[in-house]
């Protein structure tokens, strides 16, 4: 049976705050990366093995981990509201890196690039959104807005809007996208049905729709890919 021992009590080369010191950030495990959030553990618990055992209850999925509500952190013995405060900051402001880091001027090559910075934004929503990527000439992504937000089955496209911001950005083609709360990659008869009527609004303009892609927490439905344009 595992014995727990305070941090205290650990070399220094197993403490998380001091190995992060003596070996960089990417050293430590996400437990002990979890464990310098948390703090302390308690008497009969070190805060990695806390740490432990709150990312083994989402299958060790820090996506999943952050999608915890403070209600249920603190469910777990020894993570009070402070703690639990800690740990959805700590992961929102991740999140948050994520999303600025795949947007900065990114060259879009193929429906996966679209993926990877739509991802982080809508890819785990409860709720339906709209999103456009504005691209310029050499493909790269120059600005990018929310469209619209709905409910989990859908929501309202404004083509008008669309194209408005495009002119002002001076984009010379778009990329449509929104996401499926429910996890199904499949194109309805309304997603079709506005594709097909902004790319032939986008004609008018000589502003081309490169693609309208499907986005769910684990993978994507491109229009272009699928033969559908």
């Amino acid at each position: 049976m595992e014995q727990n021992y305070p941090i205290k009590n650990w070399s220094e080369d197993d403490k998380p705050r001091e190995k992060l010191m003596l070996k960089g950030k990417t050293a430590l495990s996400d437990a002990e990366l979890v464990a310098i959030l948390i703090g302390s553990g308690s008497r009969n618990e070190s805060a990695v093995s806390l740490g432990k055992r709150i990312l083994s209850s989402v299958d060790n999925n820090l996506n999943a981990l952050g999608k915890l509500s403070l209600k249920r952190l603190m469910e777990f013995k020894g993570i009070g509201e402070a703690k639990a405060v800690s740990i959805a900051a700590a992961l929102e402001l991740g999140r948050r890196r994520r999303v600025e880091e795949s947007i900065e001027l990114k060259k879009i090559t193929s429906s996966k690039a679209v993926f990877e910075i739509m991802q982080p934004v809508i890819g785990e929503l409860p709720h339906e959104e709209f999103w456009v990527l504005y691209l310029n000439n050499s493909n790269k992504v120059i600005y990018k807005s929310q469209l619209s937000k709905g409910g989990i089955t859908g929501t309202v496209v404004d083509v008008r809007l669309i194209f408005k911001t495009a002119l002002e950005q001076n984009a010379i083609s778009v990329i449509l996208t929104h996401n499926h709360p429910s996890g199904q990659l499949q194109a309805s008869d309304a997603d079709k049905e506005i594709t097909k009527k902004l790319k032939i609004a986008g004609e008018q303009l000589d502003i081309k729709v490169l693609d309208h892609i499907i986005i769910t927490e684990n993978g994507y439905f491109s229009f272009q890919d699928e033969g559908i344009f």
